[in-house]
């Protein structure tokens, strides 16, 4: 489904229904974005029903103002990481029916070239979802040392060759520094020799980039923490990854938070003890997109759907 914008929605109706909207409900979407998620929301709440949106991202908040003006919702811009502070501000910690969480960048900042988040388009090097924050990624290419750009591309981009492209870019940078995307992208197609099937040669390398320079794994795990805290009993969390490092952080926070914490053997301590520590149970298996879905909008083709419910509140 399409919002407004044009933007598609990933896995739209099985990350809302997930959450077992209930009309007089509280709901938060944490990543606006485009507001398709949060239309689907809306559109089953009653007068008393509320729902909250947060973006980080300056443009998205401007569309909301123009395109959201529903009584029963609230914008609040700001970072997802900080989803607990925003709802005990609001008096709202434990009394929240479902938490939304859409990770990754957004179609509408991929395609804004002057957002610098895609190696396809030509524009400057920046790819903060947030460009009054932090340092843009031609900034850190220009000033952290080699050693560490090629932990952040292995880590963040499971990227094979990235000590090669490390040192291509320190090597680079003394004459030129890396200021826009087709910069970076080409000397990536340049030193990349063995390309992937059906994957550009700097599609890990962005990958790695931006999630260093917004901090996004640390996020996530901050959120996801939030999420549980603001939940009431049997609240439900919805979360779409779209690549494996933000999967794995869910599901082992999923995991984790579904089992009793671990006690020294021997210690005298009864299974309803033991079973106060489990503040989530998850819902049914991982959601990924249909087939159909992946053919109307290639960018789902990676995302995963999570799905938990909150107990022992």
């Amino acid at each position: 489904m399409q919002s407004e914008s044009g933007h598609i929605s990933v896995l739209l109706n099985e990350s809302v229904d997930a959450l077992a909207i209930k009309p007089d409900g509280i709901y938060v979407d944490c990543t606006f974005g485009r507001g398709g998620h949060s239309r689907k929301i809306l559109n089953q709440l009653n007068e008393n029903g509320r729902l909250f949106a947060i973006d980080q991202d300056p443009a998205a908040v401007a569309w909301a103002k123009q395109h959201f003006s529903d009584s029963n919702f609230e914008l609040i811009q700001g970072n997802f990481r900080y989803l607990n502070d925003y709802m005990e501000q609001r008096g709202l910690v434990g009394q929240v029916d479902g938490v939304l969480l859409d990770l990754g960048v957004s179609s509408p900042q991929l395609d804004e070239a002057e957002r610098g988040f895609s190696f396809l388009r030509d524009g400057p090097l920046d790819m903060r979802m947030n460009p009054e924050v932090g340092i843009s990624a031609a900034e850190w290419l220009q000033t952290t040392k080699k050693e560490d750009i090629a932990f952040v591309l292995k880590e963040y981009g499971e990227e094979r060759f990235a000590r090669l492209i490390a040192s291509a870019i320190v090597m680079d940078r003394e004459t030129k520094p890396f200021t826009r995307t087709s910069d970076l992208s080409g000397l990536l197609e340049r030193i990349i020799k063995k390309k992937e099937p059906g994957k550009h040669p700097a599609t890990r390398t962005f990958q790695a980039i931006r999630i260093e320079v917004n901090g996004e794994l640390d996020a996530a795990k901050e959120a996801l923490e939030a999420a549980v805290n603001v939940l009431k009993n049997g609240g439900r969390i919805s979360v779409i990854s779209f690549h494996s490092l933000e999967d794995r952080i869910v599901k082992r926070f999923f995991n984790t938070e579904s089992k009793a914490k671990p006690v020294p053997k021997g210690l005298p301590i009864t299974d309803e003890q033991l079973s106060k520590d489990i503040r989530l149970k998850t819902v049914g298996k991982a959601i990924k997109p249909s087939a159909q879905e992946v053919e109307d909008n290639k960018r789902s083709r990676s995302s995963v759907l999570r799905i938990a419910e909150r107990v022992n509140r």
